[in-house]
């Protein structure tokens, strides 16, 4: 299942990738706001490094669009626009959309729920510990999962580098409306439902409702 940076390294990982990894998750937790000036010197100074792999971090930060490049003064955090959150989301769900579609002429539907059950489990104990980045973490492995289903290597890569912001959009639901999350399970229960059912209309449908539910509560 994909995983968020941070989720999928280790001591051995070189030390640009931890850089990026721990700064990414530093800035969707909210410990680096938006509009703040990523320092490429601070960076190295609080990993015990050398600029060279600070400068990798930043590139690799700016890939995932969470830091603007600003020539000869270091990286600045980006603000998350309403626009950008509608684009993401209209390309998860768009994603999610063709995946069931496909899986639901050929694949293997109860696999899938399965999973998705597990990860369904995980969003509950993180609610329950009250903790928003293992809820987001998970939330993201959840749509992961009903993405991959279709199978195709193109979006995978892209879905692994828009990881990062899709997660940093559910950790703010999840600290600015936390009582909007049991619902937002329960709507996940649908999905995995109309999912294994093959009900491929009926998950477009939903799919499309639980985004303006969960993330544009107002346009309701």
């Amino acid at each position: 299942m994909l995983t968020l940076p941070w989720q999928r390294i280790d001591d051995s990982a070189p030390i640009a990738v931890r850089m990026a990894a721990a700064t990414a998750r530093e800035i969707i937790e909210g410990r680096h706001e938006p509009g703040d000036l990523l320092i490429e010197s601070d960076l190295a100074a609080a990993h015990n490094a050398s600029r060279t792999p600070a400068r990798e971090a930043m590139l690799q930060l700016e890939r995932w669009r969470l830091v603007r490049l600003v020539p000869k003064k270091g990286a600045l955090v980006t603000t998350v626009t309403g626009k950008e959150r509608r684009d993401l989301l209209a390309v998860r769900s768009m994603f999610e959309i063709d995946a069931v579609e496909t899986l639901s002429d050929s694949g293997d539907l109860t696999a899938l729920a399965a999973d998705l059950r597990t990860l369904l489990g995980e969003q509950r104990k993180a609610l329950d510990a009250g903790d928003p980045l293992g809820f987001a973490s998970a939330d993201y492995a959840f749509h992961a999962r009903l993405i991959r289903s279709g199978d195709n290597a193109i979006v995978t890569e892209m879905l692994t580098t828009m990881g990062p912001r899709l997660a940093r959009l559910t950790f703010q639901v999840a600290i600015d409306a936390p009582h909007t999350l049991d619902t937002l399970l329960t709507e996940h229960e649908t999905l995995t439902d109309r999912a294994e059912s093959g009900d491929a209309e009926g998950f477009a449908r939903f799919v499309r409702a639980h985004i303006e539910g969960s993330h544009f509560p107002q346009s309701r």
